[in-house]
């Protein structure tokens, strides 16, 4: 029999502010291991244009990945770089900083409702120092799988494994192997997530109620789960859940704002080249 995995810990999400006063939903995890390879998880959700409008002005990153995903609404990626990427609704956009890049991420919507997150994903040691990366996942490169009794699931990232069937996402170009999916459900459907028994999995409910082994996650709560080979969700609700997979990376957190180093040594440093323009010379 395969070991079932179970709810070891419960994290709601919480109300802040980041960029220029956009509102989001934070759910950080830089010093649990539970949580690696995954840092931090956003969302992004409001009708108000006054919550969303100032975006994310040009700023810094150093030894992180970030996988941004918009449900509804469109923004606009720039980085020193030279890349330009408008990120549509259903779409995604991956970005590797390594040493260094220096991006914005503005609305193009002047209204409406907006809907998105942005995951961050930490780099091994070995790769903090590589040159940046980007990518955009336009709506219709998202794979789409639908089960026959478990709903919808639009895989973002890496391989998972959906009631026996393997399915792969766009992104295949992460530090460590993960997957990311966005799984749509209806109220009494339930799946089966296989999974390798030394990744850490966790899922964040964004709407409705699911269960796992008899225990509930609400709206706006995080689950991370115990160690296993599959995990068993039932929906209680019409419901929409991020399904977060990986291998962990067993390696010092050292996290300070836009960096996420392995050393105190290692940040003053990014601070440094940060501040001395060393960031745009890549």
């Amino acid at each position: 029999m395969t070991t079932q995995r179970q709810i070891r810990q419960l994290i709601p999400a919480h109300a802040t502010s980041d960029g220029d006063g956009v509102k989001i939903q934070r759910v950080a995890g830089f010093n649990n291991t539970a949580f690696s390879p995954f840092l931090m998880m956003d969302e992004l959700k409001s009708d108000q244009k006054a919550d969303y409008v100032g975006g994310f002005p040009p700023h810094p990153h150093r030894g992180i990945e970030t996988l941004t995903y918009m449900m509804k609404g469109h923004f606009q990626h720039r980085d020193h770089m030279g890349n330009v990427g408008e990120l549509r609704s259903g779409g995604a956009q991956w970005m590797a900083a390594g040493r260094g890049v220096i991006h914005s991420e503005m609305p193009i919507m002047e209204e409406g409702d907006l809907h998105g997150f942005q995951i961050w994903i930490n780099q091994p040691a070995k790769n903090k120092m590589q040159p940046a990366k980007y990518f955009d996942f336009q709506p219709e490169t998202i794979t789409e799988y639908v089960g026959k009794d478990s709903g919808l699931f639009r895989i973002l990232a890496g391989e998972i494994e959906i009631d026996d069937e393997l399915q792969q996402g766009p992104l295949t170009d992460t530090g460590v192997p993960l997957s990311v999916t966005d799984w749509r459900t209806q109220a009494g459907q339930q799946v089966t997530i296989g999974t390798p028994a030394h990744y850490n999995m966790m899922l964040f409910v964004y709407q409705g109620e699911i269960q796992l082994g008899g225990q509930r996650v609400n709206q706006g709560e995080m689950a991370l789960l115990t160690l296993g080979e599959s995990a068993s969700l039932i929906a209680n609700k019409d419901s929409g859940v991020l399904l977060f997979v990986g291998e962990p990376i067993n390696e010092p957190v050292v996290h300070y704002g836009p960096f996420v180093m392995n050393s105190m040594a290692e940040i003053e440093q990014a601070v440094r080249d940060y501040n001395q323009g060393v960031f745009e010379t890549y």
